[in-house]
């Protein structure tokens, strides 16, 4: 058995080519069932965000695996393999574990080192084990991953300092207005990228409250509430579109939430001098149809002019990156570890009730023939024994444990069995 991973991101394709093979939260359980299902793949995780789908998987052929992968992101997508297939990138044991755990220590980022990621790849194996898709083996790379994320942003700055991808929309809002100050944004969307742009347009010095609109209307206004901001109906954007200046689209929705007739009626109020409207489109699929950036007195942002916005803010945090990769060479080499030592648990267990029976049963022979003995002598017997064998075992089973995973271990595991008389 092993683990492996098929993925696609920002890095190997654009926008465009991603929006078909990401997967929604409400999506997710559907395509961990189709993915357990098929023959090859015994455990599964899907990793799905704005900027990547990636498939993790305990898998039992390797070639039959990948074949599974690329068909259900074919079917899912509803493109034919070769339109894609160029594009995936896959690894294979240590370096599946290596990107995993680079994906949660945020070096695969558009915004490197984000702390957002973290919280999506827990959110990932939680419903992964909640479906029932994700087993001992991958629930235990996950939590691994998790491990070495914090450890990365508590011994490194690659978090210093790093806002999300939503924080860096805003600032890039507001460089492309001339500031904030005096100008009102609308919020549309109250999820979790929602609700980091709703909080950063209110830490924005001047900027007036912020609007929030949602088809949950509890969620706008308890995320209106968190912000200092109003909620208004989802019937109400369009007049919206009126009087605000900025406009930052996080909805889940998988198509277009923001029409044509509504943004033409919002730019004859827009038409005004000095009255320029900035749409930010945060969504994957996009929520923003893009031609509305050949509009006069429009200026479009999606996640493309967001990423390379934070690109040109990465100078001091790449310098981390160094101090990162040896953080996860290290965690790689310890799963590793462990992982090859719970491989040699249920022999170093055989072990340990082979000697047990022994000892028992002299132990039993020896207090029939004998006198019959006081309990605390019994007792004393018996604590003795168990002693004995304790400390003629602990010292083989340390080794054992060192060396799995190893030649050396190999030849020590059939040793264990060939001495101890145990079934392979």
């Amino acid at each position: 058995m092993s683990v492996a991973i098929v993925g696609i991101n920002h890095r190997t394709v654009p926008l465009e080519a991603l929006e078909p093979l990401i997967i929604g939260p409400a999506d997710l359980p559907k395509a961990l069932g189709d993915l357990s299902s098929r023959s090859h793949l015994d455990e599964v995780v899907v990793l799905s965000t704005c900027m990547r789908t990636e498939v993790y998987a305990l898998v039992n052929r390797f070639h039959g695996a990948m074949a599974d992968i690329r068909e259900f992101l074919a079917t899912w997508s509803g493109q034919a393999p070769e339109e894609f297939a160029g594009n995936l990138y896959s690894y294979f044991d240590d370096a599946a574990i290596s990107h995993l755990f680079r994906v949660a220590s945020g070096l695969d980022s558009a915004s490197l080192g984000e702390p957002e990621v973290l919280g999506q790849v827990r959110r990932a194996a939680e419903v992964a084990r909640r479906e029932g898709a994700c087993g001992p083996v991958l629930g235990g790379a996950f939590r691994h991953a998790l491990e070495v994320g914090k450890r990365a942003r508590t011994e490194t700055a690659i978090s210093r300092g790093v806002t999300s991808l939503a924080h860096a929309a805003v600032e890039l809002a507001a460089q492309a207005l001339g500031g904030l100050a005096g100008k009102k944004a609308l919020v549309l969307g109250s999820g979790e990228v929602g609700r980091q742009a709703a909080q950063a347009f209110a830490q924005m010095p001047g900027a007036l409250p912020v609007l929030v609109a949602s088809r949950a209307r509890s969620r706008a206004d308890h995320l209106a509430r968190a912000v200092g901001g109003t909620a208004i109906g989802w019937e109400r954007v369009p007049a919206a579109l009126e009087e605000v200046d900025v406009v930052a689209s996080a909805t889940t929705a998988e198509a277009i939430v923001l029409t044509g007739p509504n943004v033409e009626q919002a730019l004859q109020v827009h038409g005004e001098p000095g009255r320029p409207l900035l749409l930010v489109d945060l969504a994957v699929p996009r929520n923003i149809d893009p031609s509305f950036g050949a509009l006069s007195g429009v200026t479009l942002l999606d996640m493309n002019d967001v990423a390379q916005f934070v690109a040109e803010q990465m100078k001091e945090r790449r310098a981390e990156i160094p101090l990162v990769e040896r953080i996860i060479t290290e965690e790689v080499s310890r799963y590793a570890s462990s992982v090859a030592a719970r491989s040699v648990a249920p022999l170093v267990s055989a072990v340990h009730d082979r000697a047990e029976e022994v000892r028992r049963s002299e132990v039993a022979r020896f207090l029939a023939r004998s006198e019959e003995l006081a309990p605390d002598e019994v007792a004393a017997i018996d604590l003795l024994t168990k002693r004995v064998v304790a400390k003629l075992l602990h010292e083989p089973t340390v080794r054992l444990k060192a060396a799995a995973g190893t030649a050396k271990g190999e030849a020590l595991t059939e040793a264990f069995r060939d001495l101890f008389d145990l079934e392979p």
